[in-house]
């Protein structure tokens, strides 16, 4: 009598475990970047955000995407609110695409990289993965500074052990076609390249 109260038991925790994986909640993935993931300039839900939030349905797990993308920003700026981000929305996944306007204001590139890598440092503290998406800025800047820029992202992909994308912009940052007349803001047609360009680094991540 005893032997069936057993496996009663132990096939009612089996029968509770499986009944957890079944109802396990969605990945959760958080884009956090300026005004290249905002749609700036673009009709809304255009954006290579929305790209991917299309993929993503295609799949057979359940997925929350939030884009908490601000243009404009700064990793300065990302960084004194990605806590209260990440506190609102416990992301599993973290696109990290900041520092094009930290290049484009010239600002230095010690301390862009010393963001990134905090954010990154708490983004893995709350157990997420990160996918960091570097960028180019133009030669105008001073072939050193722009070699020293897009080498940072590489440089703190390693250190911090992340993904990374190498370049946002990869396969038309050459054709104006590409660009809004201010020619810094991809179209909208551009936004389906970024997308392809995103998914490579983030299927990997994807559980």
């Amino acid at each position: 009598m005893r032997w069936r109260k057993s496996i009663a038991l132990l096939l009612g925790f089996a029968l509770l475990l499986c009944g957890r994986a079944v109802i396990a909640g969605p990945q959760h993935i958080l884009v956090f970047g300026d005004s290249l993931s905002a749609e700036y300039g673009l009709p809304r839900g255009s954006g290579w955000v929305t790209h991917i939030e299309k993929r993503l349905a295609e799949r057979d797990q359940a997925y929350q995407i939030r884009n908490a993308s601000i243009s404009g920003d700064t990793t300065t700026g990302g960084l004194q609110r990605l806590p209260q981000v990440l506190k609102e929305f416990p992301a599993d996944v973290v696109i990290l695409q900041l520092g094009a306007n930290d290049g484009l204001r010239g600002l230095p590139v010690p301390a862009m990289q010393e963001n990134l890598r905090e954010m990154i440092r708490l983004s893995q503290a709350q157990g997420a993965e990160v996918l960091l998406v570097g960028q180019h800025i133009p030669p105008n800047y001073g072939q050193r500074y722009a070699r020293e820029f897009h080498a940072s992202f590489e440089l703190v992909a390693k250190e911090t052990n992340t993904a990374l994308v190498p370049f946002m912009l990869e396969g038309f940052a050459q054709d104006s076609g590409m660009f809004q007349p201010d020619g810094l803001h991809p179209t909208a047609e551009a936004q389906a390249l970024i997308a392809e360009t995103i998914w490579k680094g983030l299927e990997p991540l994807l559980k």
